[in-house]
């Protein structure tokens, strides 16, 4: 089950990228993303009332959930949209990766979990793939004032990122479902957003063609109510230092989605890179090898 989980989520949110671009055009990128999480929102209330399935929540469980559409569902991804303006998409990702090593602290601050050093290990080779696999476009930033702000941005997207995380990692071990802690939250995020716009006098336009409504359904169903629905899944069952990994693997797909789609080519450092990353996939979900006590050992000699 978490094998399938894992996959999907990869499979999910390596091609929810070209989705993104395809929503580039007339629409604010604010607007597009409050329509996004506002739909996805309602799909999952519809889903889980028609299927009686929707939990109650005490006024402290709403209180996360507001906190986790802050964090997962309405500023991360503003901080990564502008932060694109003024850093490459393959720098962006390189910094998003660092979500794994981030989990791995806040588990340990916040639930008091040790840090496994495989996971670290695999983190850090994931990471180090990353950059080889990017390399070309981190080699031609030069270090600006605006570069240094995207990554600013980049970062602060990335810790509330890791923030949403422990958020519904919380709520998990409270016995709230992600399905109902995900359909609050992305309510209380677009919400929020929505206001965003109006007081910055950011217009609700809409564009009615084929291309911005497929990518808007596709964002809809399996990048939100789908993809975090499996990943925030995983967070409650692996841990969320483990189920960070992710943010590893995704951009992975990406790439031979750009393969496909826009002639993206594979080079040797490319290569090393996914070498690399695997690896550190091995790493993350190796299973702590137990040592024996000094008597059982004894024993058995």
């Amino acid at each position: 089950m978490n094998l399938s989980l894992y996959l999907l989520t990869v499979l999910i949110w390596g091609t929810t990228w070209l989705a993104l671009k395809l929503q580039l055009g007339g629409v604010a990128i604010p607007v597009s993303i409050v329509y996004r999480f506002g739909l996805a929102a309602l799909v999952l209330f519809v889903l889980l009332l028609l299927t009686r399935k929707l939990q109650v929540m005490t006024r402290r469980g709403h209180l996360i959930c507001l906190a986790q559409g802050v964090c997962l569902f309405c500023v991360n991804f503003m901080c990564f949209l502008t932060a694109s303006q003024w850093v490459t998409t393959g720098l962006i990702a390189v910094v998003f990766s660092t979500a794994t090593l981030w989990n791995a602290l806040n588990a340990r601050i916040f639930f008091k979990q040790k840090i496994a050093r495989n996971v670290l290990l695999g983190g850090g080779l994931g990471l180090l793939g990353l950059g080889f696999l990017f390399w070309p476009e981190l080699s031609a930033h030069t270090a600006t004032p605006d570069t240094l702000l995207g990554l600013g941005l980049a970062l602060l997207g990335t810790m509330c990122f890791s923030a949403g995380n422990m958020l519904s990692s919380l709520q998990q071990k409270a016995g709230l479902k992600p399905l109902t802690t995900n359909a609050w939250g992305m309510l209380y995020g677009a919400s929020l957003l929505a206001l965003y716009c109006v007081f910055n006098a950011i217009p609700f336009t809409m564009e009615w063609n084929t291309r911005y409504i497929g990518s808007l359904l596709y964002l809809v169903i399996p990048g939100s109510v789908i993809g975090f629905t499996a990943y925030l899944t995983l967070v409650g069952r692996m841990g969320p230092e483990r189920a960070a990994y992710c943010t590893v693997l995704f951009p992975l797909v990406a790439l031979n989605v750009s393969a496909f789609a826009e002639g993206y080519q594979w080079t040797a450092p490319a290569l090393a890179g996914l070498v690399l990353v695997m690896l550190g996939n091995v790493l993350v979900f190796r299973k702590p090898t137990r040592v024996m006590p000094d008597d059982k050992a004894a024993q058995l000699a």
